[in-house]
């Protein structure tokens, strides 16, 4: 449960960080995705999914 945590503090840090400093650009991020096809949406969901997993398996000690 420590773990679960952790990330979910980091990922609120990180998702933070983009709100207070850069809000016009997420405005803009925001307008960019919903005008992408579905397709490559879930190509970088996909990507991020196996990035994330690799991050956490290196993290490990693997």
């Amino acid at each position: 449960m420590e773990i679960v945590f952790l990330g979910l503090g980091l990922v609120l840090v990180f998702e933070g960080l983009v709100f207070a400093l850069a809000p016009s650009r997420l405005e803009e991020l925001v307008r960019v995705i919903a005008e992408m096809p579905l397709e490559t949406r879930r190509a970088f969901g996909l990507a991020a999914v196996a990035i994330g997993v690799i991050l956490i398996w290196l993290s490990n000690g693997a």
